[in-house]
């Protein structure tokens, strides 16, 4: 019983024993993790980084500048890339000037990276990167696409590179911007931008000089490369258009619209003598076949965000979200085409749209896409794609809502336009028009008429979209 008794006190002691050396093991373990992790820093990331002090010129470095890079990279792919996982991120290395080919950043295990990727997190924190810079979930297309222009107006594609059609564009100097919504956190992005030489001097990033909603659009533009699945924000799906009311709408439009579109939407308001071009006529278009999109878009962010003209302010920072829905609401409601404009009116867009031929002139696009013939061919899934170009998709606007689903010219805003939409079943016009330059009227719009811009649209769209049109006139 004695024996018995040892034994188990015995067992017990050992237990214990072995309990506190795990304990101890486990503790020494991650001061041995962590010691380690700063050790690898030290002996091999600052053979190259930096880890203090402010940014240099890239000519002076091996490689970037990382006293931020807790606040700059996502952490799940600075373990990713920190194991070889991932692509280089500079196409023709870091320091281009001396070699054009992009050396392997060396790869280390996968608990090695975790505890770098923690000690960024720890350590390498910018303090004037805020949170929630910008709020993803109020960024719409517009502002993706307001983004794309300033990313080229700044020169960022001369160094940066993106993806546009699945293909590079633009200069291999710089990191590429492939797949930045992966790499980058965006409030960093949007620190960078507001003061690039904070970051790196010398560099010639002048982004800055941006407003403050343009370091929003250009940020959400960057942030969002390569991010495929991002769903935009859509107002005219909110609660502010599912409870309209048109009276309110029409307070609206007597206090702001009626300035330049007159009262009645005549476009004789006390403003419009002295706009080149004149506003809208309202009471001739039939304005409640206009999706919401679209006239929410052309309130909220100007005519330049639909193609039209800039003299069409920008009401997104006056009119809280509720006007806006309203006074769409009221402009639906209330100017339904033909039936509000005068009888000379009517006849005059008969005229101008209905008979063949169509005697109205266009100005010839430039050289650049005169000589461009159509690469595709008119198959049935080209034809299909066209179609729904032009009836649904096509944005800003769809093309049948000028231009009528039948391509007579005769479409919900064409008895507002002057001189009217082009009549494309008119095939004794429409064979003098070459597929070049229609290519660049859709790409660049048509000066001194409201055909806008369709810059979005991808090239291979737009000669599918030509397709189409074709067949309004055989």
């Amino acid at each position: 019983m004695i024996y018995t008794q040892y034994r188990n006190h015995h067992r017990l002691l050992i237990q214990l024993l072995l309990f506190f050396m795990l304990l101890l093991t486990g503790v020494n373990a991650n001061a041995f993790d962590r010691k380690a992790t700063e050790a690898l820093i030290e002996k091999q990331c600052a053979t190259c980084h930096k880890f203090e002090g402010k940014g240099e010129s890239r000519f002076n470095l091996k490689a970037p500048d990382l006293m931020w890079g807790g606040s700059k990279f996502k952490r799940d792919w600075l373990v990713s890339w920190l194991q070889g996982k991932e692509n280089p991120v500079y196409g023709k290395g870091y320091r281009w000037d001396l070699s054009t080919i992009p050396i392997q950043h060396p790869s280390i295990s996968q608990d090695q990276a975790n505890g770098v990727a923690d000690y960024f997190a720890r350590n390498l924190k910018d303090s004037t990167v805020k949170p929630n810079t910008i709020d993803y979930s109020k960024f719409s297309e517009i502002e993706y696409n307001f983004g794309a222009k300033i990313f080229r107006d700044f020169s960022c594609l001369g160094c940066h590179q993106v993806l546009e059609d699945g293909k590079p564009t633009g200069g291999a100097q710089s990191a590429d911007f492939f797949e930045t919504s992966k790499r980058l956190n965006p409030d960093w992005i949007y620190r960078f931008n507001s003061n690039p030489p904070d970051f790196v001097p010398h560099s010639g990033e002048y982004v800055a000089d941006v407003s403050g909603l343009g370091l929003r659009y250009v940020t959400g533009y960057i942030a969002l490369q390569g991010n495929q699945g991002f769903k935009f924000y859509e107002p005219w799906k909110t609660k502010y258009f599912a409870n309209t009311d048109t009276t309110m709408g029409a307070r609206v439009y007597k206090e702001y619209c009626s300035q330049c579109h007159g009262a009645q939407g005549k476009g004789d308001g006390p403003a419009a003598s002295g706009l080149n071009p004149k506003p809208a006529v309202h009471s001739n278009m039939a304005l409640s076949g206009f999706p919401d999109d679209y006239l929410f878009n052309l309130i909220y962010y100007g005519g330049k965000s639909v193609g039209k003209s800039s003299l069409m302010p920008d009401f997104g920072l006056t009119l809280p979200p509720q006007d806006l829905a309203n006074v769409v609401a009221y402009l639906k409601d209330t100017f339904k085409g033909n039936s509000n404009a005068s009888s000379e009116t009517q006849a005059t867009a008969k005229k101008l749209s209905g008979i063949c031929p169509q005697k109205r002139t266009t100005k010839k696009v430039s050289f650049k896409y005169s000589g461009k013939k159509n690469p595709l061919k008119p198959t049935a899934d080209n034809l299909k794609a066209g179609e729904a170009l032009y009836q649904k998709k096509a944005k800003p606007m769809a093309c049948k809502l000028c231009h009528g689903k039948k391509g007579n010219g005769k479409g919900p805003g064409g008895a507002g336009i002057n001189p009217a939409p082009r009549n494309f079943t008119c095939s004794s016009t429409m064979k003098d028009i070459t597929d070049g330059q229609l290519f660049g009227i859709i790409k660049e719009g048509s000066p001194g008429t409201a055909m806008p811009t369709f810059k979005n649209l991808k090239d291979k769209e737009v000669w599918q979209l030509i397709h189409y049109i074709r067949q309004f006139s055989p």
